[in-house]
C-alpha cells in the first residue's frame, strides 16, 4: 500500500529547560494521535499515514510536523492547527502560512 501523505510529529522528550525546546513537552502526543483520529474522520485511512517521530531538529519552534513526500514543516499548537492542517493542505493542497517553520 502507498500513502499520498505520511505526516511525521516529533515526539521527542528532553528535560524541561532544554535549550533546545521539546516537543512533547509542548503537548505533541496528544497531537500526534489528533492527527490520527482526523485521518480517520476524513475518510483518508489507507491514504494517508500520520506517525510518531523522534527529534525532527526544530523543536525551538513547538510541537514540529513534516508533511512527506513535500517536506513542508509545521510547527502545530493546538488541535485546531491539525485540523487546519489536515482540510487545508492534506485534502486541498493549500500551504498554511500561518503555521510554516521559517527556512
Amino acid at each position: 500500500m502507498r500513502f499520498t501523505h505520511h505526516i511525521f510529529m516529533c515526539i521527542n522528550q528532553r528535560p524541561k529547560g532544554d535549550p533546545r525546546g521539546c516537543c512533547a513537552n509542548n503537548g505533541s502526543e496528544q497531537l500526534q494521535k489528533f492527527f490520527k483520529q482526523e485521518v480517520e474522520r476524513l475518510g483518508l485511512k489507507g491514504t494517508v499515514r500520520a506517525n510518531k517521530a523522534g527529534c525532527l531538529d526544530h523543536c525551538s519552534f513547538g510541537p514540529t510536523v513534516v508533511i512527506y513526500p513535500e517536506g513542508i514543516w509545521y510547527w502545530v499548537g493546538s488541535e485546531k492547527d491539525v485540523t487546519e492542517i489536515m482540510e487545508r493542505y492534506i485534502l486541498k493542497g493549500e500551504i498554511v502560512d500561518r503555521l510554516l517553520i521559517p527556512d
